[in-house]
């Protein structure tokens, strides 16, 4: 059987981890309220309904996440009009490695579903990929393995028989909790020990990726 991988978007096969940290910041600001660096990398890949739960406990009950999410999505798009969307490097040699063996391909992003298809398609991307699942269609995003239950059921695949790929805490811990063998490739932090060990291996960037996947 061909292996499937599933990967995660942000931070993993495009370069925009680093702008929600800042622009998460920014938002946060402009309604008001300090969010610090370690606060803002904290929300990678925090998916509903923790991130507006995190924020709430962090800012107050009355913290409008619609709102600052919003402008945080606002500010963030503008500047990725001017700058333009960059793919991590070795995405696209990763992913060409993948087609030739016969793997199967998929996305599980908090994403939704058509933005990540222009992303992708923007990076020349997207046609690697055999399904894109977002978090926007399960009821829990990650950390909670819906979506890549999801993935999985999708494929048709049992979620030990598929690795994940994800750069940051929250993404790893859905897929370990879903059963997939995790692949981390750090983008705005190291793994720490904890998550080391849960880990099924750390690789520093795309390039290696075909010397894991068996």
């Amino acid at each position: 059987m061909k292996s499937t991988v599933i990967f995660d978007l942000d931070g993993t096969l495009i370069d925009t981890e680093k702008y929600f940290k800042v622009f998460w910041q920014k938002a946060a600001e402009k309604n008001g309220y300090a969010m610090s660096e370690e606060q803002a990398l904290q929300l990678r890949s925090l998916g509903r309904p923790y991130a507006p739960e995190l924020l709430k406990k962090w800012f107050g009950a009355d913290f409008d996440y619609i709102k600052v999410r919003d402008d945080r999505r606002e500010m963030m798009q503008e500047h990725l009009k001017q700058v333009g969307l960059e793919k991590k490097p070795g995405a696209e040699q990763a992913l060409e490695q993948l087609k030739k063996r016969g793997c199967r391909i998929a996305l599980a992003t908090a994403t939704p579903t058509e933005r990540a298809k222009e992303q992708l398609e923007q990076v020349e991307l997207l046609t690697y990929f055999d399904e894109i699942v977002s978090a926007v269609q399960v009821e829990h995003g990650k950390p909670a393995p819906d979506v890549y239950l999801y993935a999985c059921e999708k494929l048709g695949v049992k979620p030990q028989e598929a690795y994940a790929v994800e750069d940051s805490p929250n993404g790893a811990m859905s897929a370990i909790t879903a059963g997939l063998k995790v692949i981390f490739v750090p983008d705005q932090t190291q793994p720490d020990a904890e998550l080391y060990e849960q880990i099924y291996a750390c690789i520093p960037n795309l390039l290696q990726l075909v010397d894991v996947v068996e």
